[in-house]
């Protein structure tokens, strides 16, 4: 089909105005947060799960790729159109809270909903959706089940998959379907769990149901200083080996500290080698006592300083430090590379000593922010993209990384996906029948890879074709 011809076609779906084709409108959804780049032919605004639906079907009969994307936010490549295609935007319309149900402790959203919209909605109930994204404030409900995003409260609360129940879907040839629901162990195979993490895949949510929990009476933050991040890392492993459940359980190696510390001002030590943010939650009654456990903990893993957040304002000044650890340490170069593994706890000082060395070996400057209590780095690779053998170095070095988290018995990501950055990755986690295994999937779902094509896992005639991109 001509492209003239599918204009016409989406805008009798969805109306000229809702269609998006200026270059300048192009070029603005061309990219994410991460390196990678690929142009749309078209932006498209659905306003219902019927549109969407009529989108998929034309698509589908016409073999033109079509990415869903919310704010962009993703660090994969998850939502950019690599392929051109139509991408179908789902946040200034599809962006409704549908339901609120407080005595079933449930919600309903529409995937355009901002996360932090929604935590703002439900704190009016005394109520938490507690997936929490760093990215909170941007981004979106159906990028968080894309993704299946994890945050600083995953160590206690799990990752997106386990507060999902249940989603309506439109699949790759336009029809809709629902799986799971409000209810637990519903029958039936688990095709919530397996289309959350699905990076865009495999299906569209239209309507997603996920479950809430009452607020904490109670909260109480810590921030340990140490002057080796070794000692931070056992910090870590002894608390949990104690049976203490911290809520949080993150890291800052020094760079990290001072890019947070030039860009608050908060008092953060920029001589030390770690620093690490502890948050205990449940009921008043009790966690008193298990501070003072971590705190003794602290000191005897050679802690330089250990504080307990003295009011709301103490404990909320810590987490915009940590939660803008990234955009503070953008500020440090003209560019960075955020790399995501996940390695057992305890191989934790080993990783980050190995990651030292890459970031040596390769010349180039590493700032660590990790997820400590379920082992994921998040290391941030600075670089300026002007300098084209930096940026091959950058690229290199960001392999490398993921080899040593594979080699320790971990993962190649823990929240930010595989999308086209990780594809060359993939190799060193799956056998070739694990990755036919998931094409499998793929072909069940979209036989003619219309969704989101290029992402995740690509199909038998590409496996070589695009193992250039990023991480070759």
């Amino acid at each position: 089909m001509e492209k003239k011809q599918l204009l016409q076609k989406l805008a009798e779906i969805v109306g000229k105005d809702d269609i998006r084709t200026s270059e300048m409108q192009l070029q603005e959804y061309s990219y994410d947060a991460s390196l990678i780049k690929g142009k749309p032919d078209c932006i498209v605004i659905p306003e219902s799960t019927l549109e969407v639906s009529r989108i998929a079907r034309l698509a589908h009969e016409n073999h033109v790729p079509l990415i869903v994307r919310g704010t962009g936010s993703s660090l994969s490549g998850g939502p950019v159109p690599v392929r051109g295609g139509i991408v179908l935007l789902t946040t200034p319309k599809m962006n409704r809270i549908l339901e609120i149900d407080i005595p079933n402790q449930r919600v309903v959203v529409e995937p355009g909903v901002i996360t932090l919209q929604l935590k703002n909605e439900l704190a009016k109930y005394g109520y938490l959706y507690q997936p929490d994204p760093a990215s909170e404030k941007t981004s979106t409900m159906g990028g968080n089940l894309a993704e299946n995003s994890g945050g600083p409260l995953c160590f206690k609360y799990g990752v997106t998959t386990n507060h999902i129940l249940g989603a309506e879907l439109v699949l790759a040839d336009g029809e809709v379907i629902n799986v799971g629901g409000k209810s637990l162990d519903n029958p039936g195979l688990d095709l919530i769990g397996l289309v959350t993490g699905s990076e865009g895949t495999l299906a569209i949510a239209t309507k997603i149901i996920l479950r809430i929990m009452p607020k904490n009476e109670g909260v109480k933050t810590l921030l340990a200083i140490f002057d080796t991040v070794n000692d931070g890392a056992n910090t870590v492993s002894e608390i949990v080996k104690s049976g203490m459940v911290p809520s949080t359980l993150e890291m800052l190696d020094n760079l990290a500290i001072k890019a947070v510390e030039t860009f608050y001002k908060i008092g953060l030590p920029t001589d030390a080698a770690g620093l690490l943010l502890i948050e205990l939650d449940g009921l008043n009654d009790g966690l008193d006592r298990l501070a003072g456990q971590i705190i003794e903990i602290c000191k005897k893993n050679n802690a330089r300083e250990v504080s307990l957040a003295k009011n709301n304002a103490e404990r909320d000044q810590l987490w915009t430090a940590r939660k803008g650890a990234f955009g503070a340490t953008g500020r440090l170069r003209p560019n960075y590379l955020v790399n995501d593994g996940t390695v057992p706890r305890t191989k934790l000082p080993e990783t980050l000593r190995r990651v030292g060395e890459i970031g040596k070996k390769y010349n180039v400057e590493i700032a660590n922010v990790f997820h400590a209590g379920d082992g994921n780095l998040h290391p941030l690779i600075l670089f300026d993209e002007r300098d084209k053998d930096e940026l091959a170095r950058v690229h290199k070095a960001a392999f490398e990384i993921l080899q040593v988290c594979v080699e320790v018995g971990g993962t190649i990501t823990g929240e930010h996906g595989v999308g086209v950055e990780k594809l060359g990755a993939l190799s060193l986690l799956f056998s070739p029948a694990d990755l036919n295994a998931l094409r499998k999937i793929k072909r069940v779902f979209d036989p003619d890879d219309i969704l989101n094509p290029g992402k995740l896992i690509l199909m038998e005639s590409e496996s070589s074709e695009r193992k250039e991109v990023v991480y070759a």
